[in-house]
């Protein structure tokens, strides 16, 4: 009879939870193992079960690069002091070790990564080629000459090249994306779990709520600084909460690209207080979340309140993704 009772339970798309086994006889598992199924089902205990209707099948992922330059506009050093190039070293290093336990664990979700290089020199040309040489990443080298007519004059050469590569990373998302966009720097590091983290969440909670999303892999710290209200969702294996505000590293959909491009465009023609105001605008209208804790370190200054989240072991994270050259 319990034979029975569990191939009914499947075949109606209903799951048991045997808390005196902590086990799931119609899922086969035990309770502290993954319960939930990509583009199928989201299942967090004791929530429940969400069915999927947000399916992702793919992700573009396109990363903004400049080995040379150390903090822009600022005369400041990052954490631990290294020469530039070290950070983007370690931030692809931490950013491919994410895409491998992605596709380890759902190999259906086709994953691509594009870098922008602004200029970088043949050295360091050649240092991140090494790093990348057996993935499937394409490196586009930055033309600033499409883009002189299009931004408003700036100050100095960096700032203009800035928005150069965040307006040609925003094309590249528009002209080539087709699910979801994940825009990124060269100066975060990220847990091996950051990308199935954010996939799995992005499933459930927009499935969950109906509307696509945005979110953010980093908690950044200038977010406490306010006494604002925010929402507290549950993800795949993370708490999120919603925000208002990010900076250039965020992951949306092609939907949102398109339904925002004005806003994208706009962020990109000048040097706007803040740099991100057209973005952040968006977020008065859309869901915007980021994870409790950071899936995600920005690495500047460590008096930068854009910088280092909080509650993590910055240190551990930067020394597991050394390359040896």
């Amino acid at each position: 009879m319990k034979k029975f009772f569990i191939k009914i339970c499947k075949f109606l798309g209903y799951e048991i939870l045997d808390q005196n086994h902590f086990s799931s006889p119609t899922l086969g598992k035990e309770l502290n193992e993954e319960l939930s199924i990509l583009n199928e089902k989201s299942i967090v205990l004791p929530l429940g079960e969400v069915k999927i209707t947000k399916k992702v099948n793919s992700i573009l992922i396109i990363l903004r690069m400049n080995t040379d330059i150390e903090i822009w506009d600022q005369n400041r050093r990052r954490l631990f002091e290294y020469p530039k190039i070290e950070y983007t070293k370690r931030s692809l290093n931490s950013l491919i070790r994410s895409i491998n336990f992605l596709k380890n664990k759902h190999p259906t979700i086709n994953v691509k990564t594009i870098i922008v290089d602004d200029n970088s020199s043949s050295e360091n040309l050649n240092i991140v080629k090494k790093v990348i040489d057996g993935y499937n990443i394409e490196i586009i080298n930055l033309d600033y000459s499409k883009y002189e007519k299009k931004i408003s004059e700036q100050k100095n050469k960096e700032t203009f090249a800035n928005l150069a590569s965040l307006l040609k990373s925003f094309e590249i998302g528009k002209d080539t994306g087709e699910d979801l966009i994940f825009f990124v720097e060269d100066d975060y590091l990220h847990f091996e779990p950051m990308l199935e983290e954010m996939v799995a969440s992005y499933e459930r909670i927009a499935s969950q709520l109906n509307k696509d999303i945005f979110m953010c892999p980093s908690d950044y710290p200038y977010l406490y600084m306010n006494n604002e209200k925010t929402n507290v969702l549950i993800g795949n294996k993370r708490h999120w909460r919603t925000v208002d505000k990010t900076l250039c590293t965020f992951l949306t959909n092609k939907n949102l690209l398109n339904k925002y491009w004005d806003n994208f465009y706009k962020n990109c023609l000048d040097r706007h207080d803040p740099f991100e105001k057209y973005l952040n605008e968006i977020y008065s209208k859309e869901i915007c979340i980021s994870p409790l804790k950071s899936l995600s370190l920005h690495l500047t200054n460590i008096n930068s309140s854009y910088g280092l989240s909080p509650l993590i072991d910055y240190k551990k994270l930067w020394e597991e993704n050394e390359i040896n050259d």
